[in-house]
């Protein structure tokens, strides 16, 4: 059976075909899925729903101790294995040796200003001269540029350093050897086959690198990096004298930008941030310790954290603030001043929370009107000149889970340019679009991820660029044409969801890019509750099964869409409701908390 004929092997769920949100309920698991599940409950002895969470994450029979006790030691790979690793682990090695000043050039994210924060640390502990460098979106936009290249190189940089950018930097990279600067480029981003001009390019997605390693975030292969620079400066007997840096210490940071960049949780990025929640639950780094408490996490941080308290904050600096200011964060040792820095980030997220629902307001509009018109586009596209910079991405994103079609937004980046952000599902390769818009002379520059991507487009050619993005996703993408389908892993009870049983079912995780959470129905279950909370847009829920037993939940930003209103039509109905399950910790009590994300009626 094909691959396309296993994914639509499913059976429908509580016969949903069409819910509230216009999807297909299915059971996660194929056929072939339930019989592994069924071979590992047999020969491992683990409880039915853990098998069924496994196998349809695709995790074999023969997987399964390790997918459940991923470690790092098994899952490291030799760093040698990525193409010109061995060349910037000596390049670095020798400007630690001769302390040599380094300039660290990173991105405006969490990936950017994790990465730049763990090479910063190793070499402040090696006692190595360093300066780092975030550009600002709005007046530098991505990557290196020869201004800031120039500035480096004045304040006696011997050796610049690109982290999570750089790959397409042939110009900066080339002004920054024409100073005599020595260029080493640690990187994850899609490559040209051209790639510039440094000494050494370690890049696990550039054409020529057979590691297999290119679903790492640049943290991961920076921290990679830093393993095999600690062995060249081992090897030099460097560190004969003083203690070597715990690196192990450092993956808090890498757990961070692994789940903030949206990279897929595998192999060894699962050891990545099981391992950094382990390290960031010890409140060893001020920083994130300070940025924890302003964003009111009182739990001990689990991977979904990451992603919607922490991550955040810190790409507010970098989107309508200060870009170097999550970098600072990271950086501190200082309590006091993490809290400063963590006190000012908190109120940067606020602020760019308001200027984004204005936005997404006007942008959600635009995007009904056109669909009315194009029912049939594979693409979403907003543009408005007063836009901030910083928020276009979050915008993108926001279209893109109202309508679930992949989605750009664009803001006005000079008097004849425009710049934006795009965002995809499942299935369409918005990073391979974007590339192929700048090979056909259409965008001026871009690039990305599969779900994620930024471009430069000349206004006058935004149009143009809109035409030939949809009309590439509609060759190049793989929608079955089955429709939207919610995957289903298993069917609960109010009372059937326990604290116990989110444990165990916890074990498979962490969960995010590419290992969903588990999504649980409650069929059949009376809505008692649907009211707005707070100014977010929240609703909080509660549903009765039919033993009268409860549970409480929360649906995110649903108040006047499509969601909200219909859970305000069905107060007081029997509904089947669908959504992931954390555990609610309040007064020294444990309880289930349902994060609702669809509903149907029987």
């Amino acid at each position: 059976m094909n691959e396309s004929n296993l994914k639509n092997d499913r059976q429908t769920l509580a016969g949903v075909t069409a819910s509230e949100l216009g999807q297909r309920w299915v059971e996660r698991c194929n056929t072939h899925e339930n019989a592994i599940a069924t071979a590992m409950v047999q020969h491992y002895g683990i409880a039915d729903i853990l098998a069924r969470v496994l196998a349809g994450r695709q995790v074999d029979l023969e997987e399964v101790e390790s997918f459940l006790e991923p470690k790092l030691r098994d899952l490291m790979p030799d760093p040698s294995v990525m193409q010109d690793m061995e060349k910037a682990a000596e390049r670095l090695a020798q400007a630690v040796v001769a302390r040599e000043k380094v300039a660290i050039f990173g991105d405006y994210d969490v990936d950017g200003a994790c990465s730049t924060a763990l090479l910063a640390d190793y070499l402040r502990q090696a006692q190595v001269p360093y300066i780092t460098y975030i550009p600002d979106r709005l007046t530098e936009g991505y990557g290196p540029n020869s201004e800031a290249v120039r500035n480096l190189a004045g304040q006696g940089a011997k050796l610049l350093v690109m982290v999570d950018c750089g790959t397409s930097g042939h110009e900066p990279v080339s002004e920054a050897r024409r100073l005599g600067l020595d260029v080493v480029i640690l990187d994850h981003h899609q490559a040209p086959v051209e790639l510039p001009d440094a000494n050494a390019l370690v890049n696990p997605n550039r054409q020529d690198d057979l590691s297999g390693l290119g679903y790492l975030c640049a943290a991961g292969v920076v921290f990679v990096f830093l393993v095999a620079l600690n062995r060249n400066l081992r090897q030099k007997g460097f560190w004969q004298a003083g203690h070597e840096p715990n690196l192990m210490g450092a993956l808090d940071l890498v757990a961070l930008a692994t789940v903030a960049d949206v990279v897929p949780l595998k192999g060894l990025n699962r050891a990545f941030v099981r391992q950094g929640l382990s390290v960031m639950r010890s409140r060893s780094r001020p920083g994130l310790a300070a940025l924890a408490d302003a964003a009111g996490l009182k739990d001990a941080p689990e991977a979904w954290h990451l992603g919607y308290l922490i991550g955040p904050r810190i790409n507010a600096g970098g989107r309508i603030g200060d870009a170097g200011l999550g970098t600072r964060l990271l950086l501190t040792e200082e309590p006091e001043n993490a809290g400063r820095l963590a006190g000012e980030l908190d109120i940067l997220n606020r602020e760019r929370q308001q200027i984004e629902q204005l936005a997404v307001e006007e942008a959600m509009a635009s995007s009904e009107h056109y669909l009315q018109q194009h029912p049939q586009t594979t693409l979403l596209l907003n543009y408005a000149p007063e836009w901030h910079a910083g928020i276009v991405g979050l915008v993108a994103a926001r279209v893109k889970e109202r309508f679930r079609l992949p989605s750009f937004a664009f803001t006005l980046s000079g008097e004849e340019q425009v710049t934006g952000s795009g965002r995809s599902v499942a299935g369409y390769d918005i990073g391979a679009a974007v590339r192929a818009s700048v090979d056909a002379g259409i965008a001026i520059k871009g690039g990305g991820h599969a779900m994620a991507a930024g471009v430069t487009v000349p206004l006058a050619r935004l149009e143009e660029f809109r035409a030939f993005i949809a009309g590439y996703l509609s060759t190049h993408g793989s929608d079955d044409g089955q429709g939207e389908a919610l995957e289903v892993d298993a069917i609960l009870t109010a009372g059937g969801a326990t604290p116990e049983l989110l444990k165990l079912v916890q074990k498979a995780g962490p969960f995010g890019s590419s290992q969903p959470e588990p999504v649980f129905a409650f069929t059949n279950h009376r809505l008692v509750e649907a009211r707005e909370v707070g100014s977010s847009g929240h609703i909080r829920i509660k549903l009765r099964s039919g033993d009268g037993t409860t549970i409480g939940g929360i649906v995110f930003r649903a108040a006047g869409q499509p969601l909200g209103i219909a859970l305000q039509k069905n107060i007081g109905e029997l509904v089947h409701a669908a959504g992931t399950l954390s555990i609610d910790r309040w007064g020294g009590n444990e309880k289930a908390d349902l994060r609702l994300i669809d509903i149907a009626r029987p």
